[in-house]
């Protein structure tokens, strides 16, 4: 989309959160952090550590209190809600580790989904939808519905729609989670298939097996970012 531009940038980037009328909780402090488009990148770190917060910031989910941050070459400061939510349907697809399913619907209209909110025609997000699909190995489960699916499916459709709008980042959060180990080991395969294909991949995981798969992983702890090899060497 934006050629030789990072597809995350972000500068000193930092939240607080109050708990109370003095307390304060420092959730992220100062990150740097710099993803090339087409990286397979993880986030490691415990419960607490910070990483859901840096995943909310990087996926406009929430807003930093200090530093900035570019995604796609975006500046996301400089966007009023309306910007921001557009910029989440366009350039960011989100993958959770509970599915979140509509389970009345197949799998093929719980893909077709977010295209409606971009306005485009019914006859050709239902084209989409069963592309993506097919693209993610389900395609002849497009009739099912979530109840009719294993766990590693339904992961499959949440990937798929997470895609079908051809964003160009992935946010993946524990996305393996509620899968057995055979079933992740799938799932991060075929996360490892997107990043072959052009796609970048953020994994934010506690799981040290999990972020091996990753090409590159990142250690946060206390709100602060390194690289692996600084944790390492500590």
């Amino acid at each position: 989309m934006n050629a030789g531009v990072p597809i995350i940038e972000t500068r000193g980037l930092g939240k607080v959160y109050s708990a109370g009328t003095e307390a304060e909780v420092v959730a992220l402090r100062d990150v740097d952090l710099r993803i090339e488009r087409g990286a397979f990148v993880a986030i490691m770190g415990p419960s607490g550590s910070g990483k859901s917060t840096l995943m909310n910031l990087i996926g406009c989910l929430d807003t930093p209190g200090s530093g900035s941050y570019l995604c796609d070459g975006v500046d996301v400061s400089t966007l009023d809600a309306e910007g921001l939510a557009a910029l989440r349907r366009d350039r960011i697809g989100f993958v959770f580790q509970g599915f979140h399913l509509l389970p009345r619907m197949t799998a093929l209209d719980n893909v077709a989904m977010p295209l409606a909110y971009a306005r485009v025609p019914p006859a050709e997000r239902q084209r989409m939808a069963k592309d993506v699909l097919e693209a993610v190995g389900l395609g002849e489960r497009s009739g099912h519905r979530p109840s009719e699916l294993s766990g590693g499916q339904q992961q499959r459709v949440a990937i798929a729609r997470a895609l079908v709008n051809r964003p160009p980042l992935l946010l993946a959060d524990e996305p393996t989670g509620a899968l057995d180990s055979k079933t992740g080991e799938e799932i991060l395969a075929l996360f490892k298939r997107l990043r072959d294909e052009g796609h970048t991949v953020v994994l934010i995981t506690h799981d040290a097996e999990v972020a091996a798969h990753a090409d590159r992983t990142y250690i946060i702890r206390d709100g602060e970012l390194h690289p692996e090899r600084a944790e390492v060497a500590a």
